[in-house]
C-alpha cells in the first residue's frame, strides 16, 4: 500500500495535467477501452481493464489468490511493461504476472509519461527534476500543466503549459515554450529525459539514469539515442 501511495505522488505531474484537460477540455481521465479503440471488436466486452489517461493500461487482479491474469494489448505501435521497460506489440492476448504487490500495468508506445519527485504530501517542494520517460514506437505529445496549487487562480488564467513533443524519426525531444504563468511560478526546470527500454526508466525507482535538461522557458530540443 505504501509503495503505491508513492507511485500515485510521482505520477502526479501526469495526474494533474489530466485534470487540467478535465477542467478545460471536458477529458475523461478513466477510459474503457471502447473510447480509445471504437473499431476494435475485441474490447467491446472487456470490463475490467482500462486507460489511465492516454497513456497507461491498467488491469486490476479481482480474483482473490490470484497471481496472473489475462490481459488484452490493443492494437498500437507497442506497449511497455511498466515494472520491467519490456516491449510487447499491439493486438495481442497474453498472461500477465499479477504478484499480490504488483497490477498489471501497460504504457502504450509513443507516449511521454512525467514522473516528479518522491513526496509525502501534494505542494512539497523538491528540487530534484521531473523525470520524462519517453516510450518510443510513434510520435507523442504532453502538455505539463502548473499552477500555485491551492487557489481558484487558474480559473483566472494564472497557470502554465509546457508543450512537450518527441519525434519518432529524428529521435528528438522538444520542449517548447511556456505558455502562461502564474505567481511564484519557476523560473527554471529541471528535467531528466529517459528512452524506456528493458530493465531501464522502469516501475517506481527513484534512480534513473538519463540525459539533464535545463528549461528557462524558452523552446528547446534534444536528440535522444
Amino acid at each position: 500500500l505504501i509503495a503505491y501511495d508513492k507511485l500515485r505522488y510521482r505520477l502526479l505531474p501526469y495526474i494533474y495535467s489530466l485534470a487540467w484537460r478535465v477542467t478545460s477540455d471536458d477529458y475523461t481521465i478513466m477510459r474503457p477501452l471502447i473510447m480509445d479503440w471504437r473499431t476494435d471488436e475485441k474490447v467491446r466486452e472487456i470490463g475490467d481493464q482500462y486507460m489511465f489517461g492516454p497513456s497507461i493500461l491498467v488491469n486490476p487482479v479481482t480474483q482473490e489468490g490470484a497471481t496472473s491474469r489475462a490481459v488484452y494489448l490493443p492494437s498500437s505501435a507497442g506497449w511497455y511493461d511498466f515494472w520491467t521497460g519490456e516491449r510487447l506489440p499491439g493486438d495481442v492476448r497474453i498472461v500477465a504476472s499479477a504478484p499480490l504487490d504488483r497490477i498489471p500495468l501497460y504504457v502504450k508506445a509513443g507516449s511521454i509519461v512525467p514522473l516528479g519527485p518522491e513526496v509525502e504530501y501534494a505542494t512539497e517542494k523538491s528540487t530534484a527534476p521531473v523525470v520524462l520517460r519517453i516510450y518510443r514506437g510513434a510520435d507523442s505529445n504532453f502538455n505539463l500543466y502548473e499552477d500555485e496549487g491551492d487557489t481558484y487562480d487558474y480559473e483566472k488564467g494564472a497557470h502554465s503549459i509546457i508543450p512537450i513533443h518527441w519525434n519518432e524519426s529524428t529521435a528528438t525531444l522538444t520542449i517548447g515554450d511556456r505558455e502562461g504563468k502564474y505567481p511564484g511560478m519557476p523560473v527554471t526546470h529541471s528535467f531528466r529525459l529517459v528512452l524506456v527500454g528493458k530493465d531501464r526508466g522502469a516501475g517506481a525507482a527513484m534512480d534513473e539514469t538519463g540525459v539533464d535538461l535545463q528549461y528557462n522557458g524558452s523552446a528547446v530540443s534534444t536528440v535522444l539515442r
